[in-house]
């Protein structure tokens, strides 16, 4: 990987490996649609536990942004969230519509843009290559997802103590199962490339 002064260069992001199709357009079109696809279907994976339910946003949200990187990562975030306010049932429950962008999750779904963002460059730049780097960052992620959450929530809660029951603490042991099991996935599968 070459450097400029202290930072890395971007490299590539893994999938262009894993689903390496000749024509850029067509390439992204179809990226994109898996990526909305596998969002889609881990929402549905849900318990609800209270106004914020356990799903599989989170696992799926951290996993593309490390395996897409920050542009294509990130403009998936956004098709997804274009799918679910036109209508589409692509959110937990099956939601979708204004209202879902609206309710009170709505704040998790704009820190899924914002995190695809932060750990898609942070994967760009060499920290997908281990476990320790991509915990790390996917780390950073999970707390822009729980900020972005817990700021709209308070537009629902009482107070910041009855914002982070609703929103983060249900959901930290498993968030961390979960970003474990994606920061010990992207490595492995770099590794395989490498040889």
């Amino acid at each position: 990987m070459s450097t400029t002064g202290l930072v890395p260069a971007f490299h590539p992001p893994l999938i262009d490996r894993l689903l390496p199709v000749p024509n850029a357009g067509l390439r992204v079109a179809i990226q994109v649609a898996l990526g909305v696809t596998l969002l889609a279907l881990l929402a549905q994976v849900r318990v609800v536990i209270g106004p914020v339910p356990i799903t599989g946003q989170t696992f799926g949200v951290l996993l593309l942004a490390a395996v897409y990187g920050m542009s294509l990562g990130t403009l998936t975030m956004v098709a997804y969230l274009a799918v679910g306010s036109a209508g589409l049932g692509v959110f937990t429950g099956g939601a979708g519509g204004v209202a879902a962008m609206t309710g009170v999750t709505a704040g998790y779904l704009v820190g899924f843009v914002l995190a695809a963002l932060v750990v898609g460059a942070l994967s760009q730049r060499g920290w997908d290559r281990s476990f320790a780097g991509m915990t790390a960052a996917m780390g950073v992620g999970t707390v822009i997802i729980y900020a972005s959450g817990v700021t709209w929530l308070l537009g629902f809660a009482p107070d910041l103590p009855t914002a982070l029951a609703w929103g983060v603490w249900p959901f930290v042991v498993g968030d961390v199962l979960k970003m474990m099991l994606a920061a010990a996935l992207v490595p492995v599968v770099w590794r395989s490339f490498e040889r």
